[in-house]
């Protein structure tokens, strides 16, 4: 019992479950191994024992910062998440919107009584390709930071070198020696993971994609400046979480820059090429249904003959009467 807003697909679920969740399950796994072990050594980075740019005052441990690691990992899953899931159950309910949804998904049947509907899949689509760029953003910041072992700007002061010894005995020796240090190896450990910021990554990765779902998803015809409003407010919100970590002396302005270029990358990449600017995928045989009419003239007009072409016209009539 097919219509035209139904899809037969015997392998959309299979695909699912054995192709994208293996993926994610792979991608979340990686990310765990690079976040919560040491199974990838950092990259010891040499110093000069009196650059100015590394001697910062310690800011304490990231929980006493202004914006803790915690508040800012719920807020950067949960709220692209919540707006996600509020704005396409409002599109699926309200009238205005739904008819459009239906033209762009199609309700995809799969044996002969399981039936996907197009919110089911547009939410699983849109928050699952979120939660991937999330962890994908999470991995890509890690892995930077594991190869070049960036040093924080307030490196020296956790390190604690023995400037009395041979080491830093002359202002311009460059140090390689990585068990120069004195102080606590935890610390010192984690001042070594400053290229590029995490915090700017993950949280501009989120601003972003948030940003291109609001502006091609939602429509508000009453306010034209709702959507930019909570757009730029968003982004606004990432920005000054990248300019908290360098008033705090946490990271260095390009590891900041470096953070927000990657996440803005990723969540790009991702909304353009992998979910289609948020648009259905049927929305291309909709576009080309309404390019057939761009060929037809805006008004047309009765067509008016002249006195001359009816006089001509009786003319014509009269001669060839004669003929016969």
């Amino acid at each position: 019992m097919a219509s035209n807003n139904t899809l037969r697909s015997y392998s959309i679920i299979p695909c699912f479950i054995f192709v994208e969740l293996v993926i994610m399950s792979g991608t979340v796994l990686l990310a765990y191994y690079m976040e919560c072990t040491d199974l990838f050594s950092v990259h010891v980075q040499g110093f000069f024992c009196n650059d100015a740019e590394l001697m910062k005052p310690y800011p304490g441990t990231e929980e006493s910062s202004f914006v803790p690691p915690l508040i800012l990992y719920c807020v950067v899953a949960a709220a692209p998440t919540a707006i996600i899931f509020i704005g396409e159950v409002s599109m699926y309910v309200m009238k205005s919107t739904r008819e459009a949804l239906l033209a762009q998904e199609k309700t995809i049947v799969t044996g002969d009584c399981c039936y996907l509907n197009p919110l089911i899949r547009r939410i699983i689509r849109f928050i699952g390709v979120f939660a991937f760029g999330l962890f994908a953003t999470d991995i890509f910041v890690n892995a930077g930071q594991v190869v070049t072992g960036g040093l924080s700007p307030y490196f020296l002061s956790v390190c604690k070198p023995n400037y009395t010894g041979t080491e830093c005995r002359f202002n311009h020796q460059f140090i390689i020696n990585g068990n120069i240090c004195t102080g606590n190896p935890v610390i010192v450990e984690n001042a070594r993971r400053s290229f590029p910021s995490k915090d700017a990554s993950l949280s501009v990765y989120s601003a972003v994609y948030l940003t291109m779902y609001i502006t091609s998803t939602i429509k508000t015809k009453s306010s034209r400046l709702a959507k930019p409003v909570l757009c730029l407010g968003t982004l606004c919100s990432a920005f000054l979480t990248g300019l908290n970590r360098v008033s705090e002396y946490r990271n260095h302005c390009s590891d900041v820059v470096a953070g927000f270029i990657l996440g803005s990358a990723i969540a790009l990449f991702l909304g353009i090429c992998v979910v289609n600017n948020f648009k259905g995928v049927h929305s291309a045989a909709v576009k080309q249904k309404t390019e057939d009419y761009r060929g037809l003239p805006l008004m047309t007009f009765p067509r008016v003959e002249s006195p001359l072409e009816t006089l001509s016209a009786q003319n014509h009539s009269a001669t060839m009467t004669e003929v016969t």
